[in-house]
């Protein structure tokens, strides 16, 4: 079975998207947070960090790399908070390895 995020990135389902290049693809999160949320992932199927590969070792680097340049498109000046859940017990919902980029209100700490 394809995941949610595969079916994005190979646009068989509609999504909000806000970036996107040959690597990986950004758009807004369907349940936000904040006022701005998005997520960016790779468009290769990867389930977490924790599956990363020899392989992929320079994919996160890549991935966070492109966080600034987003952030900015968005308007994000006043700065912004990425996340990423690795496993259940963190959050992770959807097994593809994605960032969260939110923004657009002060964030509070500890987030929870």
């Amino acid at each position: 079975m394809v995941c949610i995020f595969c079916k994005i990135a190979s646009k068989e389902v509609n999504s909000d998207i806000v970036f996107e290049n040959e690597e990986f693809i950004a758009f807004k999160d369907i349940n936000p947070q904040a006022p701005v949320h998005i997520l960016l992932i790779p468009k290769k199927h990867v389930e977490s960090v924790n599956d990363l590969g020899k392989k992929d070792k320079y994919l996160m680097g890549r991935l966070i790399n492109l966080v600034p340049e987003i952030a900015k498109s968005l308007g994000l000046e006043n700065g912004y908070r990425i996340v990423n859940n690795c496993g259940i017990d963190a959050g992770q919902v959807v097994p593809h390895l994605h960032i969260h980029i939110l923004g657009g209100r002060k964030m509070n700490w500890p987030p929870g």
